[in-house]
């Protein structure tokens, strides 16, 4: 769920051939999109793909073979495949195992462009073009063979419950983005001192995201989010959505850290950065929903102090955090002053 500013290159271009559809076919009703897509939200897109999903089921059983630990607890289907589509998925996880599961989602360029490559084609139901022209994804030849098996595979075992729970994800925090979504994505840009994206941000809902249960990539922004993931369940839903959002645009706070201890001679402290984009997402999300419980006190738990994530490392972080950086927040001292502050006392 990293923040890294990647440098795009006509070479880059050279993993695949890709070219764009002049539209999209129309998906068949099992991969249906339309329902799943809320283009009226203000913010965020929500998308239930099928071949996004195929993608990073196949990535997280690849891994998980190579790590010798069990199959992504989402990947039973509820009938069994017949012996020819467990050849076809086998050898789907055995092309992912040799050429992909080394690689990072959040970091291979060659993942990231194969991720978006396939939401973009998220309308059709093959990637060959042999049916409908505009479904050529450009991709590898081989890489299409065997993501065109594969899909019939999970098309038919896999795919309706995780579409579902994408579906059950995506209805659940909707009303919560209609409701507050302009409010905290106007109050988040003006914390890090940016301005939101004008364009709605693409959000990728997958019943397998990663280890993580989400991540964001950039140029262009898009975030995947795991709609099965139970530290992403009830209302964590909302502050993982902003988060991985933030992102996207906290450049900023991640470039005066580094100034600030360039001039000061000091080495730039890993994931300070990302520390505060989860102490902020929190300490935002926290009075909108303003949940009480019995005793009187906020219900409301933040990710970060519910996974404890402070307690792996960033516990020194987050000193500094209600320090230096929660006046910030509180409007009683300037941006510029918090992170100095912040890095003076690193």
């Amino acid at each position: 769920m990293g923040l890294r500013r990647r440098v795009w290159c006509v070479t880059l271009l050279l993993i695949f051939a890709m070219s764009l559809p002049a539209a999209a076919a129309p998906a068949p009703a099992e991969a249906s999109q339309g329902e799943a897509q809320y283009a009226n939200l203000p913010v965020f897109e929500l998308h239930s793909g099928f071949w996004i999903n195929l993608h990073h089921m196949l990535y997280g059983q690849a891994r998980a073979s190579r790590d010798g630990r069990g199959l992504p607890s989402v990947a039973a289907g509820t009938t069994r495949r017949t012996p020819n589509e467990e050849l076809a998925w086998d050898n789907a996880v055995a092309y992912y195992a040799a050429n992909y599961v080394d690689k990072d989602l959040l970091f291979s360029t060659e993942l990231i462009l194969l991720k978006n490559q396939l939401g973009d084609f998220e309308q059709c139901d093959e990637l060959s073009g042999s049916k409908v022209k505009t479904c050529d994804a450009g991709l590898p030849p081989k890489l299409t063979h065997i993501l065109n098996a594969a899909a019939v595979v999970y098309r038919a075992h896999e795919w309706p419950d995780h579409d579902r729970a994408n579906r059950k994800w995506i209805a659940g925090v909707s009303p919560l983005v209609r409701d507050k979504g302009v409010q905290l994505s106007e109050h988040l840009a003006e914390i890090y001192q940016t301005r939101w994206p004008k364009q709605r941000i693409r959000v990728d809902v997958s019943a397998y995201a990663n280890y993580a249960g989400a991540y964001t990539t950039l140029d262009p922004l898009r975030v995947v989010i795991s709609s099965t993931d139970p530290r992403n369940q009830g209302s964590s839903a909302l502050e993982v959505l902003f988060h991985e959002a933030s992102n996207g645009i906290a450049e900023p706070v991640q470039l005066a850290i580094n100034r600030e201890c360039r001039q000061r001679d000091k080495a730039i402290p890993r994931d300070l950065w990302h520390a505060l984009v989860f102490y902020t997402t929190g300490e935002v999300i926290k009075p909108v929903m303003h949940g009480l419980d019995g005793n009187g006190k906020e219900a409301y738990m933040p990710y970060a102090v519910r996974e404890r994530l402070y307690q792996r490392g960033w516990d020194e972080y987050l000193k500094l955090l209600e320090r230096y950086w929660q006046p910030y927040l509180d409007g009683s001292v300037t941006f510029d002053d918090a992170i100095a502050h912040m890095v003076s006392a690193l």
